[in-house]
C-alpha cells in the first residue's frame, strides 16, 4: 500500500516537522487512528512543530466527509490534547 501511495505522490516529499512532542504524538496517534480506521478512514501524521501544532492529513473515507470537521475538533484534537498535554492545535493539510 505504501508503494502505491509513493507512486501517487509523484515524488513530492511529505512535509515533516519533528518538534519535541513528535514521539509522544506519534505514539498517541495509535489510539486516535482506531476510530478513523473503524470507519474506513486514515489519519496521517505530517509533523509537530515546536509550538505544539500538529499537522495531519485525512484520507480514505475521512477525506471529504461532511463530519470530518467535527471529528477533527471534537475527536482527534481533544483526544491528542488529553494524551499529550503540550499539543496546542490540530491543522488539517
Amino acid at each position: 500500500m505504501s508503494l502505491i501511495r509513493n507512486i501517487l505522490r509523484l515524488g513530492k516529499p511529505e512535509p515533516v516537522e519533528m518538534g519535541p512532542l513528535f514521539g509522544q504524538v506519534k505514539a498517541a496517534m495509535e489510539n486516535v487512528q482506531a476510530y478513523a480506521r473503524s470507519h474506513g478512514g486514515e489519519i496521517s501524521l505530517l509533523g509537530v512543530n515546536d509550538d505544539g501544532d500538529v499537522k495531519i492529513r485525512l484520507s480514505g473515507a475521512c477525506k471529504g466527509c461532511p463530519m470530518s470537521g467535527l471529528t477533527l475538533k471534537h475527536g482527534i484534537e481533544l483526544q491528542l490534547r488529553e494524551l499529550v498535554p503540550g499539543v496546542k492545535k490540530i491543522i488539517q493539510v
